[in-house]
């Protein structure tokens, strides 16, 4: 705390009083932090571990929302700190979470990515006109428009819903539904 204020003085130019003031000041939201630490730790603590299910991630998250209170300069009210602490914990948490899906699904492509490494050159060809006949004979058509129009124009939801005149979520349903009459079209066996 000292040198942020030494700091302030330095290259910011404030006088030695105002210097004095902020480092109380900071001293003071210090105690305050420490006593909001001890009266509602165990409750966020309680939270954390509801949500990841992991002990050493839930403290994680409790620490990183004190340590970012010790840092933030805004002032917090008393009478509101603990809803605003579960807030953060809460928001912390579905961060994490978040992250954590994706880097499952980063880990699901890579294990797909090497298993089409493995494929030989013709398996590869092979599979690839079978899958583009599955596309061409995919029903309802708005099916087939749709994953032509993500899948080789690179279009978004967003604007394959404009485009259609329908939802994001219709879009979405549409083109789950074409991946799984895909993915089935790619199990059965081809017959020579």
């Amino acid at each position: 705390m000292r040198v942020v204020a030494l700091l302030l003085f330095l290259f910011r130019g404030f006088s030695k009083m105002r210097v004095h003031v902020y480092y109380l000041c900071m001293n003071e939201r210090k105690e305050l932090i420490q006593q909001l630490f001890r009266q509602h730790y165990r409750q966020m603590y309680r939270l954390a571990i509801l949500l990841l299910h992991d002990d050493a991630e839930s403290k994680d998250v409790v620490h990183d929302v004190f340590a970012q209170l010790l840092s933030d300069p805004r002032p917090m009210r008393e009478e509101s700190a603990q809803a605003f602490l579960l807030t953060c914990v809460r928001n912390r948490c579905l961060n994490l979470m978040r992250n954590r899906q994706i880097q499952e699904r980063i880990q699901h492509l890579y294990r797909l990515d090497l298993e089409t490494a493995a494929l030989s050159e013709r398996q590869l060809s092979e599979e690839a006109e079978g899958l583009a006949d599955a596309v061409g004979l995919l029903q309802p058509p708005v099916c087939r428009t749709i994953i032509v129009r993500h899948f080789r124009d690179g279009l978004t939801f967003s604007e394959i819903a404009r485009e259609l005149q329908v939802s994001k979520t219709t879009v979405y349903k549409h083109l789950r539904r074409a991946l799984e009459s895909l993915r089935e079209h790619l199990k059965t066996p081809k017959h020579p």
